[in-house]
């Protein structure tokens, strides 16, 4: 929907991909839907779940075995993102670099937006 011809509108790394595909395997799901929704103290959030029906408005990008669908309100927030996935310590998780974010929370689970 909001997309150059020939190059997806977000990528996966390695990492990324290798987890997702893996937890499709295990769950039986068809993707990861990502999304984003108002909330958070910088005013936006992330959303994701494992799902198993592809919408017809979802943009699909697919990738080393993984598939990443994103709802049709997030297609313009995303666009240009990298979804990473790293392990820590403390704490292991998906990681989104988006270059569309001009602020982000102390805490790191709500982001803003140029024009929200």
């Amino acid at each position: 929907m909001f997309g150059i011809p020939g190059k997806p509108p977000v990528t996966m790394t390695p990492a990324a991909e290798t987890q997702i595909a893996r937890l499709m395997q295990k769950g039986g799901s068809k993707g990861l839907r990502i999304g984003v929704r108002k909330g958070g103290c910088a005013g936006m959030e992330y959303t994701m779940e494992y799902v198993d029906e592809i919408h017809p408005h979802d943009e699909v990008v697919e990738s080393n075995g993984a598939r990443v669908m994103i709802a049709p309100m997030a297609q313009m927030f995303l666009f240009g993102t990298e979804i990473d996935y790293a392990t820590g310590l403390v704490e292991s998780g998906f990681r989104f670099n988006n270059p569309n974010v001009t602020e982000a929370c102390g805490c790191g689970e709500s982001i803003k937006f140029a024009d929200t």
